[in-house]
């Protein structure tokens, strides 16, 4: 018999239950004799014991729903060490938990944060697969993580509606696109839409390049400018704050986001009419698109093979449209950002786009 236990981590996003009937139903399919144990709202479920005992059934009809049926919460890495308030070891909890029900392995699906405490209950001697998720793509060792392609869909349309209403009245207008430390889904989706400013935070902008920019389309006869702006996009100025004099001018922020101060001063430097839209979380939530179904099924196939073989410590990802395994340590710890010599950034800046740089 196999017993598989199973946990989602982390933000939610499309295609986490794609991605668990995969692993689900490839296992089934070569074996009967199969027990699947879902941990509730990720590593805290695995800490304190709680799970529900799952079949076949539960992953019909889930290949387009989003979220997850196993429901999510996130548990800093930082933390992992440190004993809840009741002083609980986490880590030893989660192994306990792990041998009572004498699972075979752990199936995880996540993000960066998710594959540290993977890895670490590699280390501690537990069988690991993971699973990439995040609309953020910026997993190391794989090309691609599901989730990110339907965000990139819901950002871009999102900024494709607002060019209607910036045109009709001649506005310069801000959309914020999720994504504190990396770009990729501002990056494509601003391109995806036409966008004519985009920053991330691998780039520092400077505003008054930015206000250039918008000159240099008013000047050419454009009513109107798009900027996407990733949540964590940061000035040249800011970027060069020690972490510690970043912290102490974040403490005084008045400014609900980041998008918001450069509509400020967008105000202050020119006498442009600048609205700022942020879609949020619409664009973690809904229906997985096509893409991220067919990926995340892919992946979730590969996973079950692993398992069914008995080769544990890996995350199944993407490599030339490959399916491949990268062993969990190679992965944890190591963020995918966007470089500023990107040929994608190349071929952006080329096209007209500006980066504020």
């Amino acid at each position: 018999m196999k017993r598989i236990g199973m946990l989602t981590s982390g933000g939610d996003c499309q295609a986490l239950n794609a991605a668990m009937r995969g692993v689900v139903k490839s296992i089934t399919n070569a074996e009967k004799d199969v027990e699947i144990y879902g941990f509730l709202e990720g590593y805290k479920g695995l800490i304190y014991g709680n799970f529900t005992m799952l079949t076949g059934k539960d992953f019909a009809g889930i290949l387009t729903k989003g979220g997850t049926i196993l429901g999510s919460s996130r548990t800093p890495f930082k933390l992992i060490r440190e004993p809840d308030e009741n002083g609980l070891d986490k880590v030893e909890a989660m192994k306990q938990n792990y041998y009572k029900l004498k699972l075979d392995c752990l199936v995880i699906l996540g993000g960066n944060g998710t594959h540290k405490t993977a890895n670490l209950l590699r280390e501690e001697g537990l069988n690991v697969v993971t699973l990439p998720k995040t609309i953020d793509n910026d997993l190391w060792g794989t090309d691609m993580t599901f989730g990110f392609q339907s965000a990139v869909d819901i950002a871009t349309e999102a900024i494709d509606r607002i060019h209607t209403t910036a045109d009709s009245h001649g506005r310069v207008f801000i959309v914020e696109v999720m994504g504190h430390k990396v770009g990729w889904l501002t990056l494509n989706a601003g391109m995806a839409s036409g966008a004519d400013i985009i920053l991330i935070p691998e780039i520092p902008y400077d505003i008054d390049k930015i206000i250039d920019k918008i000159h240099e389309r008013t000047a050419r006869g454009s009513k109107f400018t798009i900027l996407a702006v990733a949540e964590g996009a940061i000035s040249k100025k800011d970027a060069k704050l020690s972490k510690k004099e970043y912290k102490e001018k974040m403490k005084n922020y008045h400014y609900p986001s980041v998008s918001y101060e450069i509509a400020d001063l967008i105000r202050e430097k020119s006498d442009y009419d600048v609205r700022v839209t942020v879609p949020g979380h619409t664009q973690r939530g809904g229906s997985p698109c096509p893409y991220d179904r067919v990926f995340a099924s892919r992946l979730g196939s590969e996973a079950g093979k692993l398992i069914l073989e008995g080769e544990y410590g890996f995350m199944v990802g993407i490599k030339n449209r490959e399916i491949i395994k990268v062993p969990l340590e190679e992965v944890a710890g190591k963020l995918k950002s966007v470089s500023a010599d990107a040929t994608i950034v190349k071929e952006a800046k080329m096209l007209g786009i500006s980066f504020g740089d």
